[in-house]
């Protein structure tokens, strides 16, 4: 981390700080202020710092639990929190659509991603809120998409925009169980929610469930109108799992039976090499910092990726949601979605935030 002193941005008169030449850090001096006061006043200056950076960190606040995280976050982003559904990673909710950080064992690396990026509908907004600071590392490094988007070479870009991506996941006892991907055991919901979120599901043997979804490997920001890298190939081909761990996985129930995996839109494969490449210039995008407790971040999830990296200790991040993108009415989607390739765009998916910036 990188932290440099002067900067000539600031969120209503109070200075920001920058990390690795980013603006993002914001350290509250009233160590007696109110955090839900605080949270008030200024909200109205925080979303349009966000609208305008993407990112910010405000240290120095004091947040004691999920419940005033909760609703600091909901006041911050203009808008209500939203259940975590379609999940792809276990967590824990706690109250008010508060939920742990994703629960993987503290030795695995979560790669850099857009959150909810596998599917059309996705939070505008995302925030996290340090409870317990790892003993060591642990951080949950941010990136920019935009950079990713303008750096990937462009042979890689134009394979991904021109055929979309396809997203396979098998739910079975390996991984997560479809009733906690959909939260609920009752599979006429999941049919309604695949029908109406343009996803083709089936039903397999052993009480297990496919689905399939083509969508664009890129979107275009709803305020600022760039184009900017947004799907996970990188993290559901298989190939970002350990290599004795993949083979594994395919000689015991065959790559199509896989609990997740990509391939191009139109069914081919991807190239290894592409994907590594891609892997390489998330690596080279990545924000780090070290956690602090009460320590708060917001991102706009289209504009900045996150991860989180291993760690030693006892750690405890949470995260809310925000800001949905709106989808296409049910009545415009179909059991058999259509080949989705250039951008999520106006044309496909209505990308306003509901957000209280009113962007």
């Amino acid at each position: 981390m990188t932290l440099n002193e002067s900067c000539d941005i600031n969120l209503a008169g109070m200075p920001i700080k920058t990390i690795a030449d980013v603006p993002f850090l914001l350290e509250v001096q009233d160590s007696g202020a109110n955090a839900s006061a605080w949270a008030e006043r200024y909200s109205d200056d925080v979303q349009t710092f966000l609208a305008e950076r993407g990112a910010l960190l405000i240290r120095g606040l004091r947040v004691h639990g999920s419940e005033q995280f909760g609703k600091i976050l909901s006041t911050l982003f203009g808008s209500e929190l939203l259940e975590y559904t379609y999940r792809s990673t276990p967590r824990t909710a706690l109250r008010g659509n508060v939920y742990t950080a994703t629960e993987y064992p503290a030795s695995q690396v979560i790669p850099q991603h857009n959150e909810n990026s596998y599917a059309r509908t996705w939070p505008n907004r995302i925030g996290f809120l340090c409870l317990v600071p790892p003993q060591s590392e642990g951080e949950t490094p941010i990136g920019s998409s935009r950079k990713i988007y303008e750096s990937l070479p462009s042979a890689i870009r134009e394979k991904f925009e021109t055929k979309g991506v396809m997203y396979v996941r098998n739910y079975s006892t390996i991984d997560l169980p479809w009733s906690e991907v959909f939260q609920t055991s009752d599979k006429a919901k999941v049919e309604e929610y695949c029908f109406k979120n343009g996803l083709k599901c089936t039903w397999t043997s052993d009480d297990g469930l496919r689905t399939t979804q083509v969508n664009p490997a890129t979107a275009i920001h709803p305020v600022s109108g760039e184009v900017i890298w947004f799907n996970q190939a990188h993290l559901f081909h298989y190939s970002s799992l350990r290599t004795d761990i993949a083979a594994t996985l395919i000689d015991n129930v065959g790559e199509n039976n896989l609990p997740r995996n990509v391939y191009f839109g139109d069914g081919s494969p991807i190239d290894l090499k592409d994907l590594e490449i891609i892997r390489q210039h998330y690596e080279r995008t990545k924000i780090k910092f070290p956690w602090k407790k009460s320590d708060l971040l917001l991102l706009d999830n289209m504009l900045f990726t996150h991860g989180r990296e291993a760690y030693t200790g006892p750690r405890k991040i949470l995260t809310g949601m925000a800001c949905p993108n709106v989808p296409l009415a049910a009545t415009e989607q179909s059991q058999e979605p259509p080949l989705l390739t250039g951008h999520f765009s106006d044309g496909q998916h209505h990308l306003a935030p509901h957000c209280g910036d009113g962007t």
